[in-house]
């Protein structure tokens, strides 16, 4: 009897340990979600005499841009089909860009001088 009771608890304890693997695997690893390739703003951080930043990628895809403050709550939004974006409405501060291109979203920051 005593030998079945500690098969049952391997049994189970094995049954348990794999499941919970499996469920620590499924969990996707931030380091592999996918990027825009090539993405970069410039100049930044920027003065606040400068109102255009540039946001180019690989791509050069049609971006949506979301501009958050540091608070995170959304202040501009907008869908860029060039390279520039007119800045000339923020203050001085730090923000966090939200840049979509073909369903890749990526955050950066954004200084402003």
């Amino acid at each position: 009897m005593k030998n079945v009771y500690y098969l049952l608890l391997f049994v189970a304890l094995t049954c348990f340990s794999s499941h919970k693997m499996g469920a620590q695997s499924a969990v996707k690893n931030p380091s592999t979600q996918p990027i825009i390739e090539g993405l970069s703003i410039y100049p930044n951080p920027v003065n606040k005499e400068k109102s255009v930043i540039s946001i180019a990628s690989k791509l050069s895809l049609i971006k949506d841009i979301e501009i958050f403050d540091v608070l995170g709550k959304r202040i501009f939004a907008t869908v860029l089909t060039g390279r520039e974006l007119n800045i000339s409405n923020l203050r001085k501060g730090v923000y966090i860009l939200k840049i979509t291109e073909s369903d890749i979203s990526e955050t950066r920051k954004l200084v402003i001088k």
